[in-house]
């Protein structure tokens, strides 16, 4: 069985984002870029299930800029097998992934999708289920638990309510949650390693994929900063003003 994962190059989550002084987006000029830490989840539980012997290869997919080269070496010293990057300059949106990835998993032909839930950079939480229902194949979003089992699925997902369990035919889309498991550290000889694995590189135009962003940023600005609190001397004062002044009770 192949599995497909698709990674995306983010800022480094312990970075501190700031925005550009036109406010046109965040500035990501000499900043420390990474995998985005739900994709690397992703990779790992594709590589344990490959150890497991349910899975044979393990394709890691990434959109976007030239540097993301280096995030799919990443996700090859993790153990992927080999990767495809569809390299373009614009931006992308997550209807634009969802549709590059669709081209993508027509020409792999995987029987499993597994992706981040989301991306720490926009946290949209769109590409996985917009990707689903492109293909039409059923989904399971939120993974804490993957279990291949022949051609069906079973995945444990995290909901507001606890748990639950859903069985899927494959082939199937899965988005992880940061429970599913503890991504593997890289070595340098998987490091190197990567530098010789197969990095297949397309276009949009190639695929066929219109990548024209459907919407607008108007501005980007910081969070008001919060104001300082303040002590009271009793209870009564505390009630007093959580009723007139915050009007919250």
């Amino acid at each position: 069985m192949k599995v497909l994962v698709p990674v995306k190059r983010v800022v480094d989550h312990n970075v501190k984002v700031r925005v550009k002084s036109d406010q046109t987006d965040v500035d990501i000029a000499n900043v420390k870029m990474s995998m985005n830490p739900f994709d690397e989840i992703a990779v790992e539980e594709a590589m344990r299930l490959k150890e497991g012997g349910a899975v044979s290869e393990v394709v890691a997919v990434s959109c976007g800029v030239a540097q993301c080269q280096e995030t799919l070496r990443t996700a090859m010293a993790i153990g992927a097998d080999r990767s495809v990057l569809v390299q373009t300059d614009s931006e992308l949106q997550p209807l634009a992934v969802a549709k590059i990835l669709k081209s993508i998993v027509e020409k792999e032909e995987p029987q499993l999708v597994i992706l981040g839930k989301q991306a720490i950079d926009d946290d949209s939480n769109q590409t996985g289920q917009m990707l689903a229902a492109l293909l039409d194949w059923p989904q399971a979003t939120f993974a804490s638990k993957v279990e291949v089992n022949g051609d069906t699925v079973n995945v444990t997902r995290e909901v507001d309510g606890g748990l639950e369990t859903v069985s899927l035919k494959l082939p199937a889309v899965i988005t992880t949650d940061l429970r599913l498991n503890e991504p593997r550290y890289v070595t340098l000889p998987n490091i190197m390693k990567a530098k010789k694995k197969p990095l297949e590189t397309l276009t949009p135009d190639e695929l066929g994929v219109d990548v024209e962003p459907r919407l607008k940023t108007l501005k980007v600005a910081e969070p008001a900063e919060r104001e300082a609190g303040i002590i009271v001397p009793d209870v009564a004062t505390l009630v007093d003003k959580l009723k007139n002044e915050a009007k919250v009770v």
